[in-house]
């Protein structure tokens, strides 16, 4: 009887998340929606110096950078909410097994369990420093080379 029990409870966790996941897409494509609108309220550049100009530049780059992190975000929640149609959500795409709760509250795009996550972030961390390394040799190498040629 205790497993129907956290079956139920998991189903009735993953229910309340995709309600949280879809309030979320449509609190974000509202902001989205709102930023267009300013923006395209604040593209009169009548009576503007050159210094306004340029900060308006300036804060329609970052606005850019923004909106990318909002698309990413966006798409984020698109393949959480298919993975929940699909019956995938919830399990790690490494081991297999299933996601904390906790952490699927906390990270609810996640795709790995805490541990296949720190693996992913060790093997990376990793490849980072051997490329590191091997640049800065090649540097080196490169120096010396160089000096011999002057």
């Amino acid at each position: 009887m205790p497993k129907k029990t956290a079956a139920a409870n998991r189903k009735k966790f993953l229910a309340d998340l995709k309600a949280s996941l879809v309030d979320m897409k449509a609190k974000l494509l509202a902001e989205i929606d709102s930023e267009l609108k300013a923006e395209r309220e604040g593209n009169k550049d009548e009576g503007m110096d050159t210094y306004d100009l340029a900060s308006e530049e300036r804060d329609r780059e970052i606005n850019f950078i923004l909106s990318d992190r909002e698309r990413v975000k966006s798409k984020q929640i698109d393949d959480a909410l298919e993975r929940m149609e699909e019956g995938s959500y919830g399990v790690c795409e490494s081991c297999g097994l299933e996601i904390a709760e906790e952490r699927l509250d906390a990270m609810p795009f996640t795709r790995l369990c805490r541990d296949c996550q720190q693996d992913q972030e060790r093997e990376a961390k990793s490849q980072r420093r051997f490329e590191d390394e091997r640049n800065t040799y090649r540097k080196i190498g490169s120096t010396d080379a160089d000096e011999e040629n002057i």
